[in-house]
């Protein structure tokens, strides 16, 4: 119907973090809303889930020209994608990704895989250093040689250049928090006497099972807007709620503070050994992530355990109702 269009087939998939319990009805649902967010309509299109790998995840395939012949424009998508995959996240309470941690670097074609490369190499040497030559000597023993970029022909920096096998990237493109300007405001004499002053994040144990107290290098003081401490609230009220109905016993169960996030407080955890649980490294927060993201990145992790609380929940009820079924014997 409209054969001036070159790729007249897009074919997507959405990701969802590996241990994410979710539906088939659920994983549609998502995936229609995130064709309405594209702008994907009137249209022919196909959905496969598969489980290949470790991590749920479905197929989108549709017809870019629509049921009238007219072109579904596929301009900007990139950004388009980010916002609609960041709402759909918030609104389901799924985990929000974990960010390069989790990518296999080995699957990875170039020159993602360098990029990535670059990246595990930079965050390992980073918090040993305490200066731009440390941290270009201790990068060179990895394989990877840094660089700066000039205003003009002047002596004044305005960038960073990170490079292996061949390639090369901006510090920004590596990673935002590792921009050059992130980067000298860490390594300035005033940043770095205020980290070694900085308490230790660690996690202490409670009761007979392990559990995470997190302590974290935050100043005190700081705020987090009233939208996002009530959301945390909110998350919380029905993790109590689900964890109450769980049948956990109280003295195998440890404790998280949240404390830092507003009148949150403490909170039971599950024994470690169920399976379900947040692990310290998850509430650690994350270089580069502001307060924002912290906060909401732990309420979609806590509503995610919620929604894992319930699905097990569900899962037992349903094995103590099924019989066993009758043996019949067959006369001759």
């Amino acid at each position: 119907m409209n054969p001036g269009i070159k790729n007249c087939v897009c074919h997507t998939s959405l990701s969802f973090a590996p241990g994410e319990k979710i539906s088939d009805r659920t994983m549609t649902q998502i995936a229609r809303e995130y064709m309405e967010k594209m702008n994907v309509c009137d249209t022919q299109y196909i959905l496969v889930r598969h489980t290949d790998r470790e991590h749920p995840h479905c197929h989108l395939v549709y017809n870019r020209v629509d049921n009238r012949g007219k072109a579904i424009p596929d301009g900007n998508d990139r950004y388009r994608n980010e916002k609609a995959c960041k709402e759909l996240t918030q609104k389901y309470g799924l985990y929000f990704s974990p960010g390069k941690e989790r990518v296999n670097v080995d699957r990875l074609r170039e020159p993602d895989k360098t990029r990535y490369q670059i990246y595990h190499a930079v965050k390992n040497v980073l918090p040993h250093c305490r200066s731009w030559p440390e941290l270009e000597n201790r990068l060179r023993k990895q394989g990877v040689t840094m660089h700066f970029k000039y205003n003009g022909h002047s002596d004044r920096k305005q960038g960073v250049l990170f490079s292996q096998n061949g390639r090369t990237f901006s510090g920004s493109k590596v990673d935002r928090a590792f921009s050059f300007s992130k980067l000298d405001r860490r390594f300035s004499p005033g940043q770095s006497q205020s980290r070694a002053q900085a308490p230790v994040s660690g996690a202490s144990s409670v009761g007979p099972r392990v559990a995470p107290v997190v302590h974290t290098t935050q100043r005190t003081g700081v705020q987090y807007s009233v939208q996002s401490v009530g959301k945390l609230q909110t998350a919380v009220s029905g993790y109590l709620s689900a964890f109450g109905k769980g049948g956990f016993s109280a003295k195998d169960c440890g404790e998280l503070d949240l404390k830092r996030f507003g009148g949150c407080g403490r909170i039971p955890l599950p024994p470690s050994d169920c399976g379900i649980g947040i692990s310290p490294e998850q509430m650690q927060r994350r270089l580069g992530e502001s307060q924002e993201e912290y906060i909401a990145r732990i309420t979609a992790l806590i509503a995610a355990t919620t929604e894992a609380i319930l699905n097990q929940i569900a899962e037992n009820n349903r094995k103590r109702q099924i019989k066993p079924k009758q043996q019949f014997k067959m006369k001759f």
